[in-house]
């Protein structure tokens, strides 16, 4: 039996701004998964959130982008807005909402969607992560550090299952062509591509020996889809651990470092990823900063034995300190760059209305 995880998520209403998710949102969408479980639509299913971003987890037999599940999540998300997040008035009710019915599949409506098939293994742990304030190529550097860096991998070098390494699948989110590159022969031109996450996004990572899935990312641009801004994209992503795939110690050692990611205060600004627990799996420094949650799982036929809230522990609280301060650091930047994003990124935000009404009171420079 081939197992299907789904991880979809969307912002569909925050409390007190951006801040967070409400509890009744999330109450509502277990109460409809309870039912799609009932019915046998889905074997099983986990209910979560990071900062404003409602995130539904499930599991099934269905397949990748099945018009039943992801109706199951589209109709959840508009419930969601209509019962809970306008009454209560909460802030961007419906926010990631960009088309008005349903249409077959969820990619390309707004909502962040990660899922892969997979035939379970003896023993299957699957762990998943969820942003919020960043976008998808934020995975870009932590994918690269746990699937083709031996320094943070040493399965790489040890493991004769990986040692032959991985195929990275990497989208261009401008002109909607993927390109696979094989590490580490290729790792260079990798490494040309995703060091611009802003345009070139890891969406699947593979085995090279066998061509078994081991990650996969959301990889939606709102901006590009709405032609404006409607809120960072707040990426998902699933990673397989252990047994032919890096363990669960060496994907989480990625995750040590916080590295620098677009988003933040309006989409706007350059911050560092923040790993916490989902005590912590709010946004409120500058609506911030850019933070990441990740959740273990155990799979059995299907099923979700956890979670394992991975970052809730001491040995992440370096790398929180580090995150608080490299978060004064940049802010203290204000409205200069490198802290607010380059015009390229921009262009997608609100900034461009300003620049509209100072357009006319330009004059040509004097000659030097």
């Amino acid at each position: 039996m081939r197992i299907t995880v789904s991880l979809i998520k969307a912002d569909v209403g925050g409390l007190a701004g951006h801040v967070v998710v409400h509890p009744k949102l999330e109450e509502l969408a277990r109460k409809r998964l309870e039912e799609a479980r009932e019915t046998g639509l889905l074997i099983d299913f986990y209910v979560y959130h990071v900062g404003d971003d409602l995130q539904l987890l499930m599991t099934h037999t269905k397949g990748e982008n099945n018009a039943e599940i992801h109706k199951l999540a589209w109709d959840i998300f508009v419930e969601v807005t209509e019962k809970v997040s306008k009454p209560l008035k909460l802030y961007g009710a419906g926010q990631d909402l960009l088309k008005d019915t349903f249409s077959g599949n969820i990619k390309g409506m707004g909502p962040g969607c990660a899922e892969m098939e997979f035939e379970e293994r003896r023993s299957e742990p699957i762990l998943v992560f969820s942003a919020d304030k960043t976008e998808p190529g934020a995975w870009n550097y932590k994918l690269y550090r746990i699937f083709a860096d031996p320094f943070n991998t040493a399965g790489l070098i040890i493991d004769p299952a990986m040692h032959s390494g991985f195929i990275f699948e990497v989208v261009d989110v401008y002109e909607h062509k993927s390109v696979k590159l094989s590490t580490p022969e290729e790792s260079y031109d990798l490494l040309a591509l995703i060091g611009t996450p802003g345009r070139y996004v890891v969406k699947r990572v593979y085995r090279k020996s066998d061509g078994e899935i081991a990650a996969v990312s959301s990889a939606t641009r709102l901006s590009l889809i709405a032609g404006r801004y409607v809120g960072k994209d707040d990426p998902v992503l699933i990673i397989r651990a252990q047994h032919g795939f890096p363990a669960t110690g060496e994907v989480l050692e990625a995750f040590a470092f916080p590295h620098l990611v677009a988003g933040w205060m309006r989409g706007s600004h350059t911050g560092p990823l923040m790993p916490v627990p989902l005590r912590y799996a709010q946004c409120t420094r500058f609506d911030g900063p850019p933070r990441v949650v990740g959740l273990g799982f155990q799979l059995h036929d299907g099923r979700l034995e956890g979670p394992v809230d991975l970052f809730d522990d001491p040995a992440f609280e370096m790398t929180r300190r580090m995150a608080e301060e490299v978060a004064d650091y940049m802010r203290r930047h204000g409205p200069f760059m490198p802290h607010r994003l380059g015009p390229e990124e921009m262009e997608y935000t609100t900034l461009p209305s300003v620049l509209e009404k100072l357009k006319a009171r330009f004059v040509p420079a004097e000659a030097e």
